[in-house]
């Protein structure tokens, strides 16, 4: 393999974004550091071997014991590995920068999908399509009259997703929304939109905006669940505040802002980079 290669591979490799993935990396960072150290002690050689294999071979075994995907998700995930996505915001194909790490993947995926099914819901709402993974994870549990509307700002992404989307026996049941998730959502409500179950994973800095207008509104349906992903934001939110991105920080306010507010209960899972799952009371 010429280094080029080696250098293409790499490039394409996605890079850690949650906090178990970031982990690992820092622990498998300090045991090939440990190599070049000498009369290491044996005790302390052990502790970060073994911290190391719990933290790594958690999310592979998660996996392994989740539920298989389906065929049409398989496809998506793997054209959107595949897929050159600073390269197209740099020719101007993307209104925004894009990544394959926004991609839900797998254990997420299946999540959404039973607690669609546990819900019962019929109407879903998904603020923030990408290429449409959590949106037809979500869509094969939906009821054969169920529907899901798919909020999505790039058209480049949304039309790559509805090619995609086509493709399985589900797609049928997605709408897709071009435009601003704001606008979208105000939209919906004015029309007399109702949803028994609705995901946030849209632009971090408006997820408290996304929350008010569907409390404040009728579009969260009486016991309806909000599911809000990337909570955690690749553990940011609980290191100090120095260390934070603006994008941990909006999503810190987002968390209190849930936690504090009484027309609501929620849990906050450590599922990838973090998924909250909120309940209106």
């Amino acid at each position: 393999m010429t280094q080029g290669i080696v250098n293409q591979v790499v490039a394409e490799m996605p890079r850690p974004i949650t906090p178990v993935g970031i982990a690992a990396n820092h622990l498998e960072a300090a045991m090939a550091m440990l190599t070049q150290v000498k009369d290491v002690p044996d005790e302390l050689a052990l502790h970060l071997q073994q911290a190391t294999m719990l933290i790594a071979g958690l999310d592979p075994y998660l996996g392994a014991c989740t539920t298989p995907e389906s065929p049409a998700l398989t496809r998506i995930a793997q054209k959107t590995h595949l897929e050159p996505w600073q390269a197209k915001y740099t020719s101007g194909a993307t209104v925004r920068q894009l990544e394959q790490e926004m991609l839900s993947g797998h254990v997420e995926g299946q999540t959404l999908k039973l607690f669609v099914q546990m819900t019962r819901s019929r109407r879903i709402l998904d603020i923030g399509m990408f290429t449409g993974y959590s949106a037809l994870a979500m869509a094969e549990a939906l009821p054969p009259d169920g529907y899901l509307v798919a909020c999505e700002v790039d058209p480049y992404v949304a039309e790559f997703a509805h090619t995609l989307l086509d493709q399985s026996p589900h797609g049928d049941k997605i709408r897709i929304e071009l435009g601003a998730a704001l606008e979208i959502i105000d939209e919906l409500a004015a029309s007399g939109e109702s949803f028994d179950f609705v995901f946030i994973d849209a632009d971090k800095k408006e997820y408290v905006q996304y929350y008010q207008k569907l409390m404040d509104s009728s579009l969260l349906s009486q016991n309806g669940y909000i599911c809000v992903d990337n909570t955690l934001y690749q553990g940011q939110v609980y290191l100090p505040e120095a260390d934070r991105s603006e994008n941990a920080k909006a999503i810190d306010r987002f968390n209190k802002t849930v936690a504090a507010d009484p027309r609501v209960e929620q849990v906050l899972l450590p599922l990838r980079d973090g998924i909250t799952v909120i309940r209106r009371l």
